[in-house]
């Protein structure tokens, strides 16, 4: 099953469209954006949008009204776009979604068509990728080409979140950037409408550079607990901060395995990082070697982490990732692991 990248289809749908996709993953935002770029290179002109770019949502879906959509011609285009969203693939029943795959089947007779199944995070179960795909997942790729739409690191968010500072007239310093995805949570439809508040605060105060400040004045803080935060609690032997997070993951329903790998590699940077500054690197010269952000290295710097504390815990962590892979219950080992500190 070939798997497509956000950037694979962006590159695809305006050179060489398939007759059908199916997006999925964390990043709802930018599923909503890659549909305007493919209502723009399908049907480029709004005259025509009643009969080129077609719509149809949780409502107004059966799998008779999408037949019924594919039949007609598109007009004075050589395409046409069809959406499908808002559907919750978790409830459906089999019978429903064979019912689904029989009307995507049509589409090699009505090929003018380019169906987009959009959906949400919390209503799409995609399995663990790459190697354990869902059964659903695997079903649907044989009639609509999948296109992963991946959570966005916190150094692509803050690049991101910068690009939007500009758009705003204002503009703002790397760690600041960092900082405000730090501070309002790695939700893209938040972080669109915190740099909006923020920017115009700033414009409104005379001024044209943002600071650490502005996001703290006029945005609300948003807890989110990453691999960083649970590491960072261990260390800390902050055993009952460490437990409530574990409980967070847990009650997300993320992989006990990538948990303990997300928390490796950061005990990994950690220790580079301090090896790194005992032989006399600057923080930008580690930014740069490691491929790290500045603000997340002085983090590390800030943080309780020195060299032999986290040479011991990874020590730990790797023994405990040994541990959750020959065992069913992954969660346990973790909280050994926190229990240990």
């Amino acid at each position: 099953m070939k798997i497509l990248k956000e950037s694979e289809f962006r590159n695809e749908i305006k050179n060489s469209p398939a007759n059908a996709y199916l997006f999925f993953g964390e990043e709802d935002y930018m599923k909503n954006h890659a549909l305007s770029l493919a209502a723009k290179a399908i049907s480029p002109d709004p005259a025509f949008a009643p009969f080129n770019d077609m719509r149809l949502d949780s409502l107004s879906y059966t799998p008779a009204a999408l037949s019924d959509m594919l039949m007609p011609m598109p007009m004075m285009s050589d395409r046409k776009l069809v959406v499908v969203s808002g559907l919750d693939f978790n409830a459906m029943k089999s019978g429903e979604t064979d019912s689904l795959c029989s009307v995507l089947e049509q589409l090699d007779e009505y090929d003018y068509n380019t169906v987009i199944i959009n959906t949400s995070s919390d209503r799409f179960d995609w399995g663990i990728l790459p190697k354990r795909p869902s059964a659903l997942l695997t079903k649907l790729s044989e009639f609509a080409t999948p296109v992963y739409f991946e959570k966005n690191s916190p150094s692509r968010l803050a690049s991101w979140v910068g690009k939007h500072y500009e758009h705003n007239n204002v503009s703002a310093a790397p760690q600041v950037c960092m900082f405000t995805v730090e501070y309002c949570g790695r939700d893209m439809f938040r972080l669109a409408l915190e740099t909006e508040k923020i920017s115009y605060y700033v414009l409104s105060s005379g001024r044209k550079e943002v600071t650490e400040d502005d996001v703290r004045s006029v945005s609300v803080n948003t807890n989110e607990y990453d691999a960083f935060a649970f590491t960072n609690a261990i260390n800390a032997s902050d055993k009952d901060k460490a437990l409530i997070i574990l409980g967070d993951l847990k009650a997300k329903k993320t992989d006990p395995i990538l948990i303990m790998g997300e928390i490796i590699k950061t005990v990994c940077d950690v220790v580079s990082v301090n090896e790194m500054l005992n032989s006399g690197f600057t923080v930008k010269e580690i930014s740069d070697m490691l491929k790290i952000h500045e603000y997340r290295i002085t983090l590390i710097v800030k943080s309780k982490f020195d060299d032999e504390r986290s040479r011991v815990l990874l020590r730990k962590c790797k023994k405990a990732d040994m541990d959750i892979k020959s065992t069913a219950d992954g969660y346990k080992v973790l909280e050994k692991l926190i229990c240990t500190f």
